[in-house]
């Protein structure tokens, strides 16, 4: 992408949102971001353009849009709450933003929106099955995109296996250690002996961009797969944990069998529990698009990936706070 390059974030404070800022920032676009409490985000979050409003509010979409080249549409309900009602809408309202500015929105993509028939190996035109509620939402979401697109509308996802990052939010990685305390256990999520693929929100980001600086090449509506990191046993992202945390940690197994017991009265178990599948199973995606368009894959090695993430959520000191803290205990309040 050539000349100005301005870029409005929906998501900015969360996991993918906030890396695609910053990487945004450290390539040289201008970033302008959405926020209900833009006022508030300013100190935080330097270098970014805050504006005041909601992503689920077409007139503050549309007006915070003016001017850009990018729409990033990383937002997500407060709480990953009332998906069925606003994920939706919201994407509607960032495409009524592309419609009449001619911005190309940017859209994280997961594998949720794919059903086993699929498996092991999915590539970018693999038809679109899944086998759970937020999966359907993603897979209309996607077709929202690809219809938009007949009309002029750009748009890119960029799919990646499951997330994993400094700031994630809700995520797997999460559901394999205790967040806020340190390591003393892993839980393994999947059967050993079965892959998974995951997705370093960093690594994402950095696609993105990279996506974006050769936009001339960018079918309208374009849908790139990341290699991530596979972890070909099941067990790989346990021992980088092991090894991140350097001391004897044990290993438990993620206790399907209970959600299968409570799940229908617990509706994040339940959601939990439809996902069961995307673990039995080994799931890769095919990256071949990607390497047509970049040559190769950001790619951040293991431990240090996850040693980020286990800093994000508390599980590890983060050396900069570490080195400025006290020596002294804090009183307690």
């Amino acid at each position: 992408m050539k000349g100005s390059k301005t870029m409005l974030v929906l998501g900015a404070t969360g996991g993918i949102g906030g890396e695609v800022a910053k990487a945004a920032l450290r390539r040289g676009w201008a970033v302008r971001a959405l926020n209900r409490h833009a006022e508030r985000m300013k100190s935080d979050h330097p270098g970014i353009e805050w504006t005041q409003g909601d992503a689920m509010n077409e007139a503050d979409v549309v007006a915070a849009a003016q001017g850009v080249n990018v729409i990033v549409h990383a937002v997500n309900p407060p709480a990953y709450k009332n998906w069925a009602l606003w994920v939706l809408p919201m994407l509607r309202n960032s495409l009524s933003a592309a419609r009449q500015t001619g911005a190309r929105i940017v859209l994280p993509g997961t594998f949720y929106n794919y059903g086993p028939e699929t498996f092991p190996v999915i590539v970018e035109n693999a038809p679109q099955r899944p086998r759970t509620r937020k999966g359907a939402i993603r897979v209309q979401m996607e077709t929202l995109l690809r219809e938009a697109s007949a009309q002029g509308v750009r748009s890119l996802v960029v799919r990646a296996g499951d997330y994993f990052g400094p700031k994630a939010g809700n995520n797997w990685f999460s559901q394999m250690v205790t967040a806020g305390r340190p390591v003393s256990h892993v839980t393994r999520i999947g059967k050993a002996g079965v892959g998974h693929q995951w997705g370093y929100l960093p690594d994402v980001a950095e696609t993105m961009l990279r996506l974006l600086e050769v936009e001339d090449r960018l079918n309208n509506f374009e849908n790139v797969h990341m290699a991530g990191h596979w972890d070909d046993t099941g067990m790989r992202m346990v021992e980088a944990v092991q090894r991140v945390v350097a001391k004897p940690v044990s290993v438990r197994t993620f206790p399907w069998w209970l959600l299968a017991v409570i799940w229908p009265f617990v509706r994040l178990l339940r959601e939990l529990h439809e996902m069961r599948y995307l673990w039995m199973r080994p799931i890769r995606l095919d990256n071949a698009r990607l390497l047509e368009l970049l040559g190769s894959e950001p790619h951040t090695p293991i431990e240090q990936a996850v040693e980020a993430s286990l800093i994000g959520i508390g599980c590890l000191p983060d050396p900069k706070t570490h080195r400025s803290m006290p020596t002294q205990p804090l009183a307690r309040s």
